[in-house]
Parts: structure tokens; sequence; C-alpha cells
């Protein structure tokens, strides 16, 4: 790639990493997943006698340009009892499907295409048509989102530091562009070159798109006019410099928020005013790795809210925190050894009771019990492979 940008996010981990386990075998034809019952809206110690006993859907993101890498979208069932995780094929067509998400409908399943032409996705999931490819407008397209209202899809370009929207149809297949946003100001933070857009996701109340940028040190908040499909930015706000901000995840309650932050290895209790789209980022607190380079990857609050998550890859580890004052607390607990190399990005079942992480650099998926009352995380059994395993999504 020619981008400094994009060289430096393969550097992090995109081709690096020991050789990759046996793939999952080739099953562009097997049938559909059963479908799946809605989350409920918490978690409780008491959800263990109502988690559903049948096998549940989920699919896996890779590199397909990467030594060792897949052939596609992963296609695996986990049962929700268990963790234990069935391969069940491939679905191919789609390329460096690294990051992936569902529309609220769970009908259609969308995919970034990570490559320095970027692209976005979409599958139907009822017969796993491909049902074609847009441009991001973008260089390495590493996240993407859809808007609760399931009209929109947004995505965010790592390597040309930039936010596009698409236009979702009554099929779940993307129309052309509708805005292409990037991230010109402020200058880039030290050490970096340009802005790095890693994120976009929609507020909990769905006033507000915010863009989480890497190279630019920043969070950009947006309003999202839902006829034209355009992004009108209303407030930003700035991390500390050089701590170069990946990920952002919501407290369920709304008025808090917590970002990883990359590059200076720290969290973030961030606040946010649903009325103005403002975000203030509190004061850097540990990730509980100690010294060294860590790679704060993912951050994930549990549907309870009263835990949160941290995928260190640096550091092979899941850190573990008490969400209190109603939110506005994060307290270091513990870490969890991951048993697999460099969890690239963790998530949560629909009910909260299992973790996932997708580690990039072994190609194997770790499945964790979570402690509905403590937090406390237990593995669930031995990995399952997966070639370089960069996103599980369980559904």
């Amino acid at each position: 790639m020619d981008s400094t940008g994009w060289s430096r996010r393969r550097f992090v981990g995109v081709l690096a990493g020991g050789s990759a386990a046996a793939a999952l075998p080739a099953c562009d034809k097997a049938p559909g997943p059963a479908a799946s019952p809605a989350p409920e809206a918490s978690t409780s110690p008491s959800r263990e006698a109502r988690r559903p006993s049948g096998p549940r859907p989920l699919y896996l993101g890779t590199y397909t340009s990467a030594e060792g890498g897949g052939k596609g979208i992963g296609l695996a069932e986990y049962d929700p009892a268990s963790g234990r995780i069935t391969g069940t094929g491939t679905l191919t067509g789609v390329g460096d499907p690294s990051y992936l998400a569902i529309h609220p409908d769970r009908r259609t399943l969308y995919a970034v295409d990570e490559r320095e032409d970027g692209a976005v996705t979409a599958v139907r999931l009822s017969d796993r048509k491909v049902l074609g490819s847009r441009s991001t407008g973008g260089a390495a397209p590493c996240h993407l989102s859809v808007h609760p209202g399931g009209r929109w899809l947004f995505s965010a370009n790592y390597g040309s530091g930039s936010v596009a929207v698409h236009p979702i149809g009554a099929s779940g297949a993307l129309g052309e562009r509708t805005d292409l946003v990037t991230h010109s100001s402020p200058p880039p933070g030290p050490g970096q070159e340009g802005p790095h857009a890693h994120q976009i996701v929609t507020s909990p109340d769905g006033g507000h798109v915010l863009a989480v940028d890497l190279g630019t040190d920043t969070v950009y908040t947006y309003r999202l006019d839902e006829k034209a499909g355009r992004l009108t930015e209303v407030t930003r706000a700035r991390t500390r410099p050089g701590a170069g901000p990946r990920h952002l995840t919501f407290h369920p309650g709304g008025r808090y928020a917590y970002l990883a932050d990359e590059v200076d290895n720290t969290v973030a209790v961030c606040s946010y005013d649903p009325a103005s789209g403002r975000v203030r980022v509190g004061e850097a607190q540990s990730t509980g790795t100690g010294p060294g380079t860590s790679y704060p990857a993912q951050i994930l609050v549990t549907p309870n809210s009263r835990y949160a998550y941290l995928a260190n890859r640096g550091h092979n580890s899941l850190t573990r925190y008490a969400i209190e004052a109603d939110g506005a607390r994060l307290r270091l607990l513990d870490t969890v050894p991951v048993d697999g190399d460099f969890p690239r990005q963790i998530a949560l079942s629909p009910e909260g009771t299992l973790l996932f992480a997708a580690n990039q650099k072994s190609s194997t998926v770790t499945v964790f019990h979570v402690d509905g009352t403590s937090g406390a995380l237990r593995r669930a059994g031995e990995p399952f492979s997966s070639p370089v395993a960069v996103c599980a999504l369980p559904l």
C-alpha cells in the first residue's frame, strides 16, 4: 500500500503474527442460519435460566489478502449455554471483510472491504446472497455501523481519515454513497501523518453520529439528515495529544461513554450531552497492563450496565472494570489472559452471558462465560481456530 497510515495499520497487526490455523471448510451453499430472537434489554443473574438453548449464528471477519487468511466471511454456530463454536462454512465473494455489522431487522449482514480502494458489501442472510458492494470513497475502511432506523450505513476509512454514508434499500442492499466527510482538522497528533478514522457510531438517543479519529486525537459529533443522508458537524472533542483514540462505547444510560486509546495505552470516561451532542473526555486511566505497548483495541459494556471489558492486544488480555456512579466512573478490577495472540475485537452475545475475543495473530476465537453478578470471566473450553480472526459477530 502506498499510504503511510495504511502501512502502519498493517504493521500493528494486519499481516503480523504467526501462522494461521486451518480454515473453515468452504460451504457457500450451506443452509442459512435459524432466525434469532431479539436481544433482551438487560442482563441479570437469573438470565442463565432464560438463555436460548439452540445453536446461534456466529459470523467471523478476516483478511483474505493476508498470508494464511480466510477465503471470505467465516460461518459458524455457537451454543449459548456452553459457548462451544462449530464451523459451518465460508461465505466467499467478499474481500478483506475485517469488520461486520448486522441490520436491526437481522436480515442483512454488512462487511467492510478493508482495501486501499475501500468498499462496503451487503449480504442477505436468508440465502447468503451477496447483494453488491459500494465504494466508501476512501482507503482501508475498518469499521461500519447501521443507523438505528435501518436506512443508513456508516463506515470509517482509516487510511484516508474519512467517514461515509450509504443508503440502505428495502431489500437491505446499499445505494450509492450520499456523503463523505474527511477529517481535515485539527492537525494530526504526535507521531501521526494524517487523520485515521477508526469508528463511527450512533449515540443511544439517536440524535447524533460520532466518529473517533486516531490520527487527529479527536471525537467528532455530527447530525444526520435522515432524508438526504448527509452529515453536519456540530462539535468535536479532543483527547490529550498522542492518545490515539480508537473505539468508543456508550453506557446504556446514554449520558456517558468509554474511550479506548490505542497509542498511549489508556481509557477515559466521557460525558455526553444528548441535546448538544457535546462530548467531554475525562482523565486518562490505566488499562492495568503495566509498562510497554499494549494497543488497546475495543471496550465493551455489559447490558446490565455493571461492567466494562477492554481488549489489550500487546498484553494479550482482557481488562475488567466495575462501572460506578451511574456510568460516571470506571474502577479497574483485574486483567484476564485471553488465551490467544492479539485480541483485535471483542463482542458480547445478545444476552451478555458470553464474551467472544477474535485473536488476529493466533487465528483463534476465545469464548468466555460472563458472570452476571461479579462480571468475572471464565473461559469456555479451548479457543476455536479461525483464519486471521479479526472480528466475531454473535447473534
